[in-house]
C-alpha cells in the first residue's frame, strides 16, 4: 500500500513539473525569463548558449534568444521581418576591441560580399561597445521598421535596416557561428 502511495505521489509531482511552467531556463549559471515583451509582442525563450573562445574553450558570455515562436532554422530566424531579441550577459571580461573584433569579423563570414552594404553600421555600432565586466548584460532588440536597439550598462543606440539586422543575427544563426555550441543552444539544443 505505501508503495502504490509513493508511485502515485511521484507521479503527480513528475506530471505537475510538466503543467507548471518555470519563470527562468539556466546555462552555466546564468539564468534567462522565459519570456520577454518587446513593445507589445511577447517573445518566449527560444534557447541559450554558451560563446567559447580560444582552443582552451572558455566562457566568454551566455546568450539567450527571444522569438515570437520557437524555431529551430537559423537562417529563416534571421531573416524573419518580425520582433526578436538576443540577451547576452558575460561571464568575464571582455575589452571593447576584442569584442569589436569580433562582430566585425562575424560579420564578414556572415554576409561576405554583401559586408560593404553594412560597412559603415557596423562601424556605427562598434562605436557604441563598452568594456565588458563579468556580469554586464548586451541586449539586442529588432523591431521591424525601426530597426536594431543595442543596449548595453552604459549605452544605448538604434541601428537602422532589416539588412544590417539579418546580417547581426547570422553572426550567432548562420552557417559559421562563433562556436558551434552556442549556435545549437540558441535553436534550442543543449546548452553549454
Amino acid at each position: 500500500m505505501r508503495a502504490s502511495r509513493r508511485v502515485a505521489l511521484g507521479l503527480s509531482l513528475l506530471v505537475a513539473s510538466f503543467a507548471l511552467p518555470s519563470a527562468a531556463r539556466d546555462c552555466e549559471g546564468v539564468s534567462m525569463p522565459d519570456q520577454v515583451t518587446v513593445d507589445a509582442s511577447k517573445l518566449v525563450l527560444n534557447g541559450m548558449g554558451v560563446r567559447e573562445a580560444t582552443l582552451l574553450n572558455i566562457n566568454v558570455y551566455v546568450a539567450g534568444l527571444y522569438l515570437l515562436k520557437p524555431s529551430r532554422d537559423g537562417e529563416k530566424i534571421a531573416a524573419a521581418e518580425e520582433p526578436k531579441q538576443m540577451r547576452i550577459q558575460f561571464v568575464r571580461d571582455v575589452s571593447r576591441k576584442d569584442m569589436a573584433d569580433a562582430i566585425q569579423k562575424g560579420f564578414k563570414r556572415a554576409t561576405g560580399e554583401g559586408y560593404g552594404a553594412l560597412k559603415a553600421r557596423v562601424e556605427q555600432l562598434m562605436e557604441h561597445l563598452p568594456e565588458f565586466k563579468s556580469g554586464d548584460r548586451f541586449t539586442i532588440t529588432y523591431r521591424p521598421g525601426s530597426g536594431v536597439e543595442l543596449k548595453s550598462n552604459s549605452d544605448s543606440t538604434t541601428i537602422a535596416g532589416a539588412d544590417f539586422a539579418h546580417g547581426l543575427f547570422l553572426i550567432w544563426l548562420g552557417k559559421e557561428p562563433p562556436n558551434a555550441g552556442l549556435k545549437q543552444g540558441l535553436l534550442g539544443g543543449k546548452c553549454g
